[in-house]
């Protein structure tokens, strides 16, 4: 089942660990999951993603530092942002058309014990 194209983005967040926040627009809120290393652009490569608390679809286009002393805090600027297509959604991955300026291509969410990995299946 295919829907109609919707928004995700990924900002890199520098905080007390550097990661990258992936946010995929589903549900009337922001899925989002933190990724160590960077988002992969190519086939084999696999990345640890960790499923954090919902966001706002405010915080879709968020730039800014966020203060010492809050949760977060440190500074974010989005990485890639885009649309994407949702292909299949299971409570144990979720298969998606990602249309971004850095990545593209068929991407997998797979949850894999209490956490996810993400991967690109295919070129587009």
């Amino acid at each position: 089942m295919k829907n109609d194209e919707t928004r995700f983005v990924i900002q890199f967040h520098k905080a007390s660990r550097d990661h990258w926040d992936f946010r995929l627009e589903m549900d009337g809120v922001l899925k989002s999951w933190a990724i160590p290393k960077e988002p992969p652009k190519q086939r084999g490569v696999k990345r640890l993603a960790i499923q954090t608390e919902d966001h706002e679809q405010s915080y879709m286009d968020f730039q800014g530092v966020i203060p010492e002393g809050e949760y977060g805090a440190g500074s974010v600027e989005t990485w890639d942002k885009g649309t994407y297509i949702l292909e299949e959604r299971t409570p144990m991955e979720i298969r998606f058309t990602l249309r971004g300026q850095r990545l593209k291509g068929e991407y997998i969410l797979v949850r894999f014990r209490d956490n996810w990995l993400f991967f690109k299946r295919s070129e587009v």
